[in-house]
């Protein structure tokens, strides 16, 4: 997969036929994983979330992927991404403007039933970019992608410690964010 991904930040564009056989189920995993954080009647399914994420990274044409880890951690993004502007879809459709202000503990839940949380999560990961942008990844990672410590610490090339230890203060510092 790394060849293969090496390959297609050279231009390469016949490695992306090879590349999404051998990738297609981890990534279903990791769209099933997000989506079961969701509300019961999403609309999106994990299939339709795969391909809208996969057709994104592949647009980069620029992006020099590392390996595979590097790939997953852009596939947390972009699925985040998705969710995200979906919940904003959705909050425009049926709310109206104005995102609630909710624990993160409880955001995840609470945007099973009202998108607006999901809106406010994602505000609130924009501000904390500016302060600390592998925060960010981590959070998208854990929160949205469902990864393990581990498996985390491998797609940002960290310590599983230096990850715990940002995960908390991310955590904390949204949790301040995101109290009324």
């Amino acid at each position: 997969m790394t060849q293969a991904l090496l390959a297609l930040s050279a231009g390469d564009r016949q490695a992306l036929d090879g590349l999404l056989p051998r990738i297609y189920g981890q990534l279903r995993e990791q769209a099933g994983r997000a989506l079961r954080r969701e509300r019961p009647d999403h609309t999106l399914s994990t299939t339709a979330l795969v391909h809208e994420a996969y057709l994104r990274l592949v647009r980069l044409d620029r992006v020099a992927w590392r390996d595979r880890a590097h790939f997953f951690g852009a596939c947390a993004n972009e699925m985040r991404r998705i969710l995200v502007d979906h919940a904003r879809q959705r909050r425009a459709e049926k709310r109206g403007a104005g995102a609630e202000h909710v624990p993160l503990e409880n955001a995840l839940e609470a945007a099973q039933h009202r998108p607006g949380e999901l809106v406010a999560l994602d505000e609130a990961l924009e501000r904390l970019k500016g302060i600390d942008q592998r925060q960010v990844q981590i959070v998208e990672c854990r929160f949205f992608a469902g990864m393990s410590v581990e498996e985390t610490a491998e797609a940002l090339g960290a310590s599983p410690a230096t990850v715990r230890r940002d995960w908390t203060l991310a955590r904390a510092w949204l949790n301040r964010e995101l109290s009324p």
